[in-house]
């Protein structure tokens, strides 16, 4: 991660300091098992000081930026939750904090899952998981149990999907 100020010119001509964070982009899989129950897994997140439910997700470590988003996505799902999928489709990419950093997401459905052990890193030892049907879902974001941004905007690109599967 790195963190720069630039010199920029507002559309009214006047000068500006525009600070950015640029991060490399990340991907998240939302598990759905053939129930349509979602899988999340909770963990806790320093800079909000909090445990919360979310879909697997993460980025590559130092030295593997550029390699395939998907090839990512099932490093996510294996290491996280211990599944793996037979079908993952892409759902999109989203821009995490466009106001302030470069950072985006690549969204993916899993499907057609097999369970194994998770291959957690020493981070994500106190990681939970939890299948949750929509109803479950449902009262997991209402209790404010579920924040996160690109967990509650995937399950939109979810719907979307959805939408076209009829």
């Amino acid at each position: 991660m790195t963190v720069r100020e630039d010199d920029i010119r507002r559309p009214d001509g006047s000068p500006g300091l525009y600070g950015v964070v640029d991060k490399p982009d990340y991907a998240l899989v939302v598990p759905r098992d053939d129930d349509g129950r979602l899988h999340l897994v909770e963990q806790y997140r320093y800079p909000v000081r909090g445990r919360y439910w979310e879909f697997p997700q993460g980025s590559w470590p130092a030295g593997h930026a550029g390699e395939a988003p998907l090839d990512l996505a099932r490093a996510e799902l294996r290491e996280e939750t211990g599944l793996r999928a037979a079908r993952m489709t892409y759902l999109g990419r989203l821009h995490v904090a466009y106001g302030y950093a470069s950072q985006g997401c690549h969204v993916f459905l899993a499907e057609q899952l097999t369970e194994g052990e998770p291959e957690r890193e020493a981070t994500e030892a106190d990681m939970r998981q939890r299948w949750a049907d929509r109803a479950q879902w449902r009262a997991l974001v209402g209790a404010g149990r579920i924040t996160d941004a690109a967990t509650l905007a995937a399950y939109t690109l979810l719907d979307l999907h959805r939408g076209a599967d009829g």
